[in-house]
């Protein structure tokens, strides 16, 4: 029999406005700690140089990382041009250099190639698998690594600020698996110029933004009631309302009917009871089919 691990069994989000430094699971394992919570997990790795939103969830809510997870994200970067590295951030060697600065009307001109539905090379240094080995590992051992491009859809790319000409500060909102150093390394081969990313900061993570982000020195006095509740994540699916007995089948994984929902027909939805998540599952025919149940 597995030991069971100990902690309270303690549900919800807790937002961290990470600082550079610490790893993500680095974090996690801290508000783990402050919430003596039995189970804990995040929604979206950040790197440990990077700051801003990580979201964790807690205990039941962890069941609802995929929905924080898929969601959009928005990042505020600072793009370090004429000089390339072999990490495409500023924790890299340099691998090449250029004399060349954009004028700011060139990086906005350049920007609409990056926005849509794109494909992205990711990173050599990332976490991304290669016959069941993380890409960054082989490249730290020396090897050639080469990756295939991926689709990834950027809702929006925009140039903030030119601090000075070896600067640019930009913001992107974009889907699941988006690398902002391939943004980055991809815009200054472009404009001529190269370019990596030298700060980063997670502005916006699915439902989650930095007024929601606790500090992560305030995890020292943590309270449950800094928490967020597990139904913050499920905001971009629609609800179907149900009542206690159905709540009851639901539970047990059995189809149930539901009271009132906008969800359509085969949709994916989430059902509530006295507003307290109960399941997910798709809605068919004036029943909900749970996929994933929440214990009370």
């Amino acid at each position: 029999m597995a030991r069971r691990r100990k902690g309270r069994d303690i549900s919800g989000w807790i937002v961290i406005d990470k600082p550079a430094g610490p790893s993500s699971n680095a974090v996690v394992g801290r508000v783990r700690h402050a919430f003596d919570a039995r189970k804990a997990g995040h929604a979206g790795t950040l790197d440990p140089a990077a700051t801003g939103i990580l979201a964790v969830a807690l205990g039941e809510a962890t069941k609802t990382v995929p929905y924080v997870t898929d969601a959009e994200k928005t990042y505020r970067f600072t793009v370090r041009w004429g000089v390339a590295t072999n990490t495409d951030d500023a924790e890299g060697e340099v691998i090449e250099t250029a004399r060349d600065r954009p004028a700011p009307e060139a990086i906005e001109a350049a920007l609409p190639a990056f926005t849509g539905d794109i494909e992205q090379v990711p990173p050599a240094y990332s976490a991304v698998k290669i016959e069941g080995e993380r890409a960054y590992a082989r490249a730290r051992a020396g090897e050639d690594v080469a990756l295939a491009a991926r689709p990834l859809h950027v809702a929006r790319l925009a140039l903030v600020s030119v601090p000075d000409p070896d600067h640019a500060v930009l913001e992107m909102t974009c889907g699941k698996g988006g690398y902002v150093r391939a943004i980055a390394r991809d815009l200054g081969r472009v404009l001529g110029c190269l370019g990596h990313v030298r700060t980063l900061r997670r502005t916006a993570s699915g439902p989650f933004d930095l007024d929601d982000a606790i500090a992560f020195d305030a995890l020292d006095s943590a309270t449950d009631d800094m928490l967020l509740p597990l139904e913050t994540a499920l905001e971009s699916l629609p609800e179907a309302r149900c009542n206690d007995l159905a709540a009851a089948k639901l539970r047990n994984g059995n189809p149930a009917p539901v009271i009132a929902t906008t969800a359509g027909y085969g949709e994916e939805a989430w059902a509530s009871c006295a507003g307290r998540a109960v399941a997910v599952g798709h809605y068919r025919a004036g029943e909900l089919h749970p996929k994933r149940v929440f214990a009370p």
